[in-house]
């Protein structure tokens, strides 16, 4: 009996969650987000085609509550003819019992809190990706095939894909990246975040002090783009390291603290309870940072339409 369960739970299909709660925030409403090529589409729904290319069936969304009917209307009678779809709704009140938010807090509590928004949903194999990152279609294909293998053992086992930092850069300002540390056999080690990165005359580099001084980076540096892959495991980690989360950040942080994604990935390494895989991709990222940046996302998108990588409506 036990390995029957064992063998169904590894069976269970790969779901990607997709973190769309803040899409609202940077362009004042869903309404207003842009689309990127003469057919209506924006970003999301490549990475939705890319991932159905891949073998993902069922697509989690986290939104904000109020946002569920424009979301609705972008994806139900598009991707969702498609795929499975379901909802889940990232909320500020959503903590552990015992627990208050500050009276004056507006703010999530990030990534990890908005994956738990679908811990009810989840019982296999996940991906989680942004809403507004465009990632390439070989980035789903290797986690989608990672998952549907991932076992844990002696160690949980995860992944991410690890893009070229030199893919990852825009040329209308700074960016902020997951800057990886990754050892022997590809298995990542560690994970700094920049928060200010551009191309210099010199080649890429950061800042630590405001653009005072510029520290290089080489082009090739892995980063992450927050396109992670994990087990059920993670779930029960994010979970369970929530309410260590809140101690510190309602003492320090109550009204800003987040609480994401790399910094529970980075304990577990630490704590040499999980391997991450990182899987390469050669893809550019493309991403409409600043608004300078659209007409580029536009060129490169419809230039991949004109190759034959994807057809001239993606949804039919």
């Amino acid at each position: 009996m036990k390995n029957e369960e064992k063998e169904t739970e590894t069976m269970k299909k790969p779901i990607l969650v997709v973190m769309a709660a803040g899409m609202g925030s940077r362009y004042g409403g869903l309404k207003q987000i842009d689309p990127v090529s003469d057919q209506g589409e924006i970003i999301l729904d490549f990475s939705l085609y890319d991932a159905m290319m891949a073998g993902f069936e069922k697509v989690i969304f986290i939104i904000k509550e109020e946002n569920e009917a424009d979301f609705r209307a972008l994806i139900d009678e598009r991707a969702g003819r498609h795929l499975q779809i379901a909802y889940a709704f990232q909320k500020l009140t959503d903590i552990p019992a015992g627990y208050q938010v500050p009276a004056d807090r507006v703010k999530p509590w990030g990534t990890c809190h908005a994956v738990l928004s679908a811990r009810d949903l989840i019982d296999g194999p996940f991906a989680v990706i942004n809403a507004d990152d465009y990632y390439g279609p070989s980035a789903f294909h290797s986690v989608f095939d990672f998952l549907e293998k991932a076992e844990d053992k002696e160690k949980y086992r995860y992944c991410m894909v690890g893009y070229r930092l030199e893919n990852t850069i825009t040329e209308n300002g700074y960016v902020s990246r997951g800057i990886c540390s990754v050892g022997n056999g590809g298995y990542l080690q560690g994970i700094v975040e920049r928060t200010r990165i551009m191309r210099r005359d010199k080649g890429i580099a950061y800042s630590e002090d405001e653009g005072k001084s510029w520290q290089p980076l080489a082009a090739d540096t892995p980063v992450s783009m927050n396109f992670w892959g994990f087990t059920r495991s993670f779930m029960d980690e994010m979970a369970n390291r929530f309410p260590a989360f809140l101690e510190q950040t309602l003492a320090e942080n109550p009204l800003k603290g987040e609480y994401f994604l790399p910094g529970v990935v980075d304990q577990l390494l630490r704590e040499q309870k999980a391997a991450v895989q990182v899987l390469p991709s050669a893809d550019k990222w493309y991403g409409v940072t600043y608004k300078e940046d659209k007409q580029s996302v536009v060129d490169a998108l419809q230039a991949m339409k004109d190759r034959g990588l994807y057809p001239e409506k993606l949804w039919k």
